[in-house]
């Protein structure tokens, strides 16, 4: 049976990661990648270009985790973004920020963040074992035992960097939760994040295509407002998705109501006001025209007038209270029933995983088992679209090597 200082399984950013800076003379690493090679969902985020991180103030990233903001704060201050740009400038990958804050590789290809970590690990000495896929972990007095289909590994120090459940493709299967559950560590229910909505019946399948920028809109569950939003919203052939909508995600659950806002910063009230205004001042108008006058795209606007139950002839001498309340409510506060979110196949994260109240936040190390650590999208931590996943990948794996390193040099020789 090989023996080594720390094994990893897993070998996404955040295992490559600890990994790298887990390694150290003297220090065996060994990594277990399933895939014929490893970073295959690190290929395709960005679509392929890599948003590594978001540019910024690091300490501004803990309100883009939802409730676990908290929790991965340690992490995000051990290895910021910018220390995260400076890694990969100094190995010679130049970074850009566009306006809207996200940091690309300036190459534009995650091919080549994958090759920084690649040769990183080549030169500190970690041994990578592809399509080796883990079968079972087990405690076995004071060291792990890793079981593949290739034989048993011994490790004193175990870190598991599986990913989540999404993108299933990329062999992002959940093993990781199987892995903890079987050492004695509390997983939490797993759903989709970072996941369109599909709506039925959806009314605008055949306006797909069409996205609003910063568009208002609130979630309600049992007739209770649970939040308001802003974000860009894009209409698909099922429903809704987009930068705003998919950072909602972790918090909608099938049966919500999402109420769309076409109007900009207008409140109901503002917008009933206005409309009823215009109408009152220019009879002899079509009430489509009236409402082409607010940012509305026309093809939007015949279909609202259409759910509203109004003519698109109707003249405005002719448009009653009841149509027009209905057109406000349509226009301000649209209601759309979520029937359930994208599965795991298009999600580009997992909400839940491992459960935080079990793991140090300073030391990335398991609370019930000595010696096993986390790190990335395993653990129950999903951030929102813009490089917040990765940063916390990154971080969170960086952490786990210190708190390792440090665990490895205090032990008695």
């Amino acid at each position: 049976m090989d023996s080594y200082d720390v094994a990893v399984i897993g070998g996404g950013p955040a295992g490559l990661f600890c990994a790298i800076h887990a390694s150290a003379p003297g220090c065996r690493v060994v990594l277990f990648e399933k895939n014929e090679r490893p970073g295959t969902k690190l290929l395709l985020s960005g679509t392929g270009q890599c948003n590594l991180t978001h540019d910024g103030e690091i300490r501004e990233f803990v309100t883009h985790y939802g409730d676990h903001g908290k929790f991965v704060k340690p992490s995000l201050m051990s290895f910021t973004n910018k220390n995260l740009i400076g890694f990969f400038r100094e190995r010679g990958l130049a970074v850009m920020t566009e306006e809207n804050g996200k940091v690309f590789p300036k190459t534009r290809q995650a091919e080549d963040v994958l090759a920084v970590l690649l040769a990183e690990c080549r030169d500190r000495g970690v041994s990578i074992h592809c399509s080796e896929p883990v079968l079972a972990v087990s405690r076995r007095d004071d060291s792990f035992v890793i079981a593949t289909g290739k034989g048993e590994y011994r490790s004193g120090t175990l870190v598991i960097t599986t990913g989540g459940a999404s993108y299933p493709k990329c062999g992002t299967t959940g093993d990781g939760y199987r892995f903890a559950e079987a050492l004695g560590q509390p997983v939490t229910e797993i759903a989709p994040a970072l996941a369109p909505l599909l709506i039925r019946p959806f009314p605008f399948a055949g306006l797909a295509g069409i996205s609003f920028e910063g568009m208002h809109f609130s979630v309600w569950r049992d007739g209770k407002k649970l939040a308001d939003y802003t974000g860009d919203v894009l209409f698909t052939h099922l429903g809704l998705s987009g930068p705003g909508i998919l950072d909602a995600s972790r918090d909608i659950r099938p049966g919500d109501v999402v109420r769309l806002s076409f109007v900009g910063e207008m409140r109901r009230e503002e917008f009933a006001a206005d409309i009823a205004k215009r109408a009152a001042e220019n009879t002899g108008w079509q009430v489509s025209t009236i409402l082409a006058k607010y940012p509305i795209p026309e093809r939007l606007n015949r279909k609202l007038l259409k759910l509203s139950d109004i003519p698109e002839e109707l003249k405005c001498a002719h448009f009653s209270a009841e149509q027009r309340s209905r057109l406000v409510t349509n226009c301000t506060e649209l209601p759309l029933v979520v029937e359930r979110l994208g599965e795991f196949s298009v999600a580009m994260a997992t909400r839940g995983g491992v459960a935080l109240d079990h793991v140090n936040q300073k030391t990335m190390e398991s609370k019930c088992v000595p010696g096993l650590f986390f790190a990335g999208e395993v653990l129950d931590i999903d951030g929102d679209t813009g490089g917040y996943n990765l940063q916390a990948a990154f971080s969170t794996g960086y952490l786990a090597a210190m708190a390792i390193r440090k665990k490895i040099m205090e032990k008695p020789a």
